[in-house]
């Protein structure tokens, strides 16, 4: 997993501060994983447009969709702890959860692939002490996690861990 952890670069950072701002937001939300998913196509899954400018983990995450039942794939920005990958439900400080939890509440089987490989996992949301250790890394690695947070108002943003299967 840390072949996934992009080198840093100068301007990660400035992204990163860049993409915590509402308008960053707002931008990242209705156009990145539009440009991400060819980049990602292109390289083999190897990488992608939001590691190279913010130095994030991201991960492809392809799920069963809740209500339609046919595979849903989006990437995500990644916590990886050993072999579990952490994947937190920000949706950009939206009001509402982004549909890929739903989607893994409802259906906890899930494929990753990081860096070109390919593994099934299965999906829990973290609770207690566990949520709040992730989130801190979370915030740790992305301080726009904090901003995030705080415009979702009242809902909680969910953590959910995923375990490689056995």
């Amino acid at each position: 997993m840390k072949d996934a952890i992009p080198k840093p670069r100068w301007w990660h950072k400035l992204i990163q501060k860049a993409a915590a701002t509402p308008f960053g937001s707002w931008l990242l939300a209705n156009n990145l994983h539009r440009i991400d998913r060819p980049f990602l196509h292109l390289s083999g899954g190897r990488t992608s447009l939001t590691s190279f400018l913010s130095g994030l983990p991201v991960v492809v995450l392809t799920a069963t969709g809740a209500k339609s039942g046919k595979p849903r794939t989006m990437p995500l920005a990644a916590i990886f702890d050993e072999e579990k990958v952490i994947l937190i439900a920000s949706y950009l400080g939206k009001h509402r959860h982004p549909g890929w939890y739903y989607n893994l509440k409802a259906n906890p089987k899930a494929r990753l692939k990081i860096v070109g490989k390919e593994r099934g996992y299965i999906a829990r949301e973290a609770q207690g002490e566990e949520r709040e250790r992730y989130w801190a890394q979370a915030v740790q690695l992305y301080h726009g996690y904090e901003i995030y947070r705080m415009k979702a108002g009242n809902r909680r943003i969910p953590v959910m861990v995923l375990s490689p299967e056995e």
